[in-house]
């Protein structure tokens, strides 16, 4: 790969360094491990949706407080997913996921020991910052230990914990619930075992750090992430304004080739193959947004308004684990020959079509007319985006920001997962105050539901006009060509060049 080395001197030393040779046992356990992670998170972030109900009757927590104890978690991970992940690139990817990991089974810990709401909010929005850890790292990990080509599709088996963990979450969980003495907080323990095999699996599987290519430039770089920590804090005040100033000091620390920091976060990023990496962060946004939406509110419609319990409202979910599986491994089959915007466009219709499911839905039609397609419809809407873009963004970004590009995809996801909420909780609460009657509660249901389908059928369109062209994601190296995706000034200049298959068009779940 031409020009591993910028003018900037950033990067770890690993960054052209070739792939590690290992037997094939260990390559096996280190995917599984990273695979082992994703079920980790989505079972401790997602699937406490299933028990929200039990929680908010144990703590008298009202319904449109429940949301937080999702969203929580989901804003305190995507506020550092991009920080954790370009302090993984530049000081140890095995360390962020070991830190992370363990983490986030502490964290469960005190979850499951929480006496009230507060302290349970609180718990909660720390416990996000585990993910924050070891997702981005993961997928660096994954990018880096194994070669371009058709083995890159093992990052599609890393995107196939996705649904066995919102499986484990969903299914495990509404039986701990149900039929332990500690109910609810039994899932939490459960999760904090889990972290604990995550972490033996990470400390023998995961291939060493190799050391810092420039100590200097690294802590230049910690430096101006505290100092973009305060500026973080206060973009709560000031909101946009200190949003453009940042991408303008980005900008300038990118252009000052080496006389400066080294960036937190290339601009040039965004632009990549013609501004579709910066499309695809916008589709990952509000997909996200749509698909924790349909989840959530789907949960709640069950078991609130439908009375049921824990176990036979996961019940309900469970053709989401199956057909969750089912599509990783087609999306493996199909990578390589679809055309990446066909795959996106096919995920977010149907994710559209499961929320439109749930918004016409009503009490007294068979399980099969709506509750059954909508959970299938809805988890092959999400896998297909995820793991597709998981291979799209370890194929677009450069070996040193591998973990940096999976976490702005992770960032996007984790803002659109409490976006989403916030917006269908105020289309809940609305339709619920304008509505008189019995039907007012599953008025206000369908309400939440209209919202995740509007934001998915913005998602198709998106990707149907803005990814066209793109060619396949998982296309082989041997038909490659190259792309300058930043080049310096002068004689002292470093271009940095990415090998992208020829079949794209140069003229994506960019996805982690």
């Amino acid at each position: 790969m031409a020009g591993s080395k910028s003018s900037m001197g950033e990067g770890p030393a690993n960054e052209s360094a070739p792939v590690v040779a290992r037997p094939a046992w260990k390559s096996a356990l280190l995917v599984a491990t990273c695979t082992f992670a994703m079920i980790t998170n989505l079972a401790s972030m997602g699937a406490i949706s299933i028990f929200l109900s039990v929680i908010g009757e144990d703590l008298n927590i009202a319904e449109d407080k429940l949301q937080w104890l999702v969203s929580a978690a989901s804003l305190s991970s995507g506020c550092f997913l991009l920080l954790f992940g370009r302090l993984a690139d530049l000081f140890g990817r095995k360390k962020f996921f070991l830190l992370g990991i363990t983490w986030l089974g502490v964290l469960s810990i005190g979850c499951g020991f929480a006496q009230n709401a507060t302290t349970l909010y609180i718990l909660r929005g720390l416990q996000g910052l585990g993910p924050a850890a070891f997702l981005p790292a993961c997928i660096g990990i994954l990018a880096h230990g194994f070669p371009e080509g058709r083995t890159r599709t093992l990052l599609a088996t890393f995107s196939a914990g996705a649904p066995i963990g919102g499986a484990i979450g969903t299914q495990i969980g509404a039986v701990l619930t149900q039929y332990t003495r500690t109910t609810w907080r039994s899932p939490f323990y459960l999760f904090a075992g889990l972290s604990a095999l995550c972490a033996l699996g990470g400390l023998f599987a995961i291939d060493a750090d190799l050391p810092t290519q420039n100590w200097t430039n690294a802590a230049n770089l910690l430096r101006m992430d505290g100092e973009h920590l305060k500026d973080i804090i206060a973009l709560l005040v000031v909101g946009v304004l200190l949003i453009v100033i940042f991408l303008f000091w980005q900008r300038r620390l990118e252009n000052s080739e080496g006389r400066l920091r080294p960036p937190l976060m290339k601009l040039s990023l965004w632009t990549r193959a013609k501004g579709r990496f910066a499309v695809i962060q916008v589709i990952a946004f509000l997909e996200c947004s749509a698909f924790l939406t349909w989840y959530f509110w789907s949960q709640l419609y069950y078991e609130d308004y439908v009375k049921l319990r824990p176990v036979f409202a996961a019940v309900r979910m469970l053709p989401m684990t199956v057909a969750g599986i089912l599509c990783n491994v087609l999306v493996v089959l199909t990578i390589n020959r679809v055309d990446f915007w066909v795959l996106i466009v096919f995920g977010t219709s149907c994710t559209a079509t499961a929320a439109l499911l749930f918004a016409i839905i009503h009490p007294g039609a068979p399980y099969w007319a709506y509750g059954f397609p909508s959970p299938i419809l809805a988890v092959v809407g999400a896998d297909f985006f995820f793991a597709a873009g998981t291979i799209f963004v370890a194929k677009i970004s450069l070996p040193h920001e591998q973990s940096l590009a999976g976490g702005i995809f992770q960032t996007l996801n984790q803002l659109g997962t409490a976006f989403g909420l916030a917006i269908s909780t105020l289309a809940h609460d609305g339709a619920a105050g304008q509505s008189r009657g019995d039907q007012a509660p599953l008025k206000a249901y369908h309400a939440a539901q209209w919202t995740s389908f509007g934001m998915a059928v913005l998602c198709t369109f998106l990707a149907g006009i803005f990814l066209r062209g793109f060619g396949r994601a998982g296309a082989s190296e041997p038909e490659a060509k190259t792309e300058t995706i930043a080049g310096g000034r002068g004689r002292e200049g470093c271009a940095m060049t990415i090998v992208i298959s020829r079949h794209l068009s140069i003229s994506r779940m960019n996805l982690i």
